[in-house]
């Protein structure tokens, strides 16, 4: 399958252009740049209602998730490689800031699985976030997937 590669360009009339008229971040795996909306591929993230917890605290990990990577991405626009669509037609892409993977900083910081039902492309982050017991890897959680089964 073809890879495509796209790059919003924004053109700053009179000044007036704002980043968040660009790019607005969904959750720890889904974002809009433009009028394109973006599914991480291979990875997965807590829901915005999930909750962990760590040390007897709740913990918005869903938030936490989508904090991280508001601010791995500051006032960059992702440049993205689409990998085709899911079945709620948002694109399915590998991002990157800076020549990095979003979705590999995710992950190996513990914000994000690796989501081995469709993708092996990530695991080796995630057993270095697990060993190190970085970011979820902190708390007790339920994964993703289990969650919205609930």
């Amino acid at each position: 399958m073809k890879k495509i590669v796209f790059i919003i360009i924004l053109t700053i009339l009179n000044g007036k252009f704002a980043y968040s008229d660009a790019i607005k971040i969904i959750d720890g795996d889904t974002l809009w740049i433009g009028n394109h909306k973006i599914r991480f591929s291979g990875i997965d993230a807590p829901e915005l209602k999930q909750i962990c917890f760590k040390n007897g605290e709740e913990i918005l990990c869903g938030i936490l998730a989508k904090k991280a990577l508001k601010k791995k991405i500051g006032n960059n626009i992702p440049k993205c490689i689409s990998e085709g669509q899911d079945k709620y037609k948002r694109i399915l892409a590998e991002c990157f800031v800076n020549g990095k993977s979003l979705s590999r900083f995710l992950v190996r910081n513990g914000y994000a699985f690796a989501f081995r039902k469709y993708s092996k492309k990530f695991i080796k982050d995630e057993d270095y976030a697990k060993k190190n017991k970085l970011g979820l890897w902190s708390m007790k959680f339920i994964y993703p997937w289990e969650f919205r089964k609930l």
